[in-house]
């Protein structure tokens, strides 16, 4: 297996992306194509313990965070994103794993690899945190404006994620809304709810956060803008309590040797709610493997994304998802 890594992708890159690719490819032992400028990541590598499994594949080129994507991705063609896209697309990589920009990851992937035939939009997904375990949203970013024939086919999409990577059989999909009733919703909302209870799919019906954060849904659907901003929001949250967390039991001798105590049980909470642990989130609907990490990726989230690609490379995520697209098409 050959996972290709966006070596001028993090906000801190390439160290970050050095560090992971030696590291994932002995963790995990896998093949990792470093993609990125030469002169910066030659001398960084020289410095890491001799790796005959990472590979340096020269791109001169960097797309920023502050570019504008589709015209910057035009402008540098032989940027890294676009240079680890066509290896994908070669199938001298299996998957393409970036902490970069993500409209210029979207915008890339477009350009380079294109839709699986039939899926309207491209959808990014996360993985969020659960009473129960983990649960997919989607989308969270890649799509502000959408129809109900998307999210439709988010949900299809969600389904097949959780089912071949996170192992969940039968997976429950909620519409996310801000009532549990049927009715309630935006426009979009009430329009997507009868293509959800026509479909085949195990439709819990409309999922308030309550809902998804309480375990009750596998599959939270939605808009890119909603799903953003929900994504956005919870981790600002679980950030703000593990630091209101972290002052108040550091506050009086009492309270720290309370902390002391019940150190191991803070340390499943924080590794909980670490957005790291996943990584990256898969770009879906891409023809071709594509995850998308943050932009203030470390080396142990890059690592981490690399496992969760390595992960749908085996489970073969790539033709399940051609394959049930096909399917609703000959439905349709």
């Amino acid at each position: 297996m050959r996972i290709v890594l966006d070596a001028m992708g993090s906000d801190t890159y390439p160290h970050p992306e050095v560090q992971a690719a030696f590291e994932a490819s002995k963790r995990f032992e896998i093949d990792i194509l470093l993609v990125g400028q030469e002169e910066k990541l030659e001398p960084l590598m020289a410095e890491q313990e001799p790796n005959s499994r990472v590979h340096l594949v020269h791109a001169p080129e960097v797309l920023e965070m502050t570019d504008k994507p589709a015209r910057t991705a035009r402008r540098k063609s032989d940027n890294s994103m676009a240079v680890g896209m066509d290896l994908v697309k070669s199938g001298e990589g299996d998957a393409f794993v970036t902490a970069g920009n993500t409209g210029g990851a979207m915008v890339n992937a477009l350009f380079r690899l294109g839709r699986i035939r039939g899926v309207k939009r491209p959808a990014l997904t996360a993985i969020l945190p659960t009473r129960t375990g983990h649960a997919a949203v989607l989308d969270i970013g890649a799509n502000a404006d959408c129809k109900p024939l998307y999210l439709l086919q988010f949900g299809m999409m969600g389904v097949l994620y959780v089912e071949q990577v996170l192992g969940i059989e039968n997976p429950r999909v909620g519409l996310l809304s801000n009532g549990e009733e049927k009715g309630k919703g935006n426009q979009l909302v009430k329009d997507t709810y009868p293509l959800f209870e026509e479909s085949s799919l195990n439709f819990f019906g409309n999922a308030e956060p309550k809902e998804l954060f309480g375990g009750e849904v596998d599959v939270a659907v939605t808009d890119g803008f909603t799903g953003n901003v929900l994504v956005k929001s919870s981790e600002s949250v679980a950030e703000l309590l593990l630091d209101v967390l972290k002052d108040e039991l550091t506050d009086t001798l009492r309270t720290k040797i309370g902390a002391a105590l019940a150190m191991p049980a803070f340390k499943n909470v924080k590794q909980l709610l670490d957005p790291r642990e996943f990584g990256a989130a898969p770009l879906l609907g891409i023809d071709g493997l594509v995850f998308v990490g943050h932009g203030r990726s470390d080396a142990l989230a890059l690592v981490n994304a690399i496992r969760i690609a390595k992960q749908a490379v085996e489970a073969d995520l790539l033709a399940e998802l051609k394959g049930a697209i096909q399917e609703q098409l000959k439905k349709d």
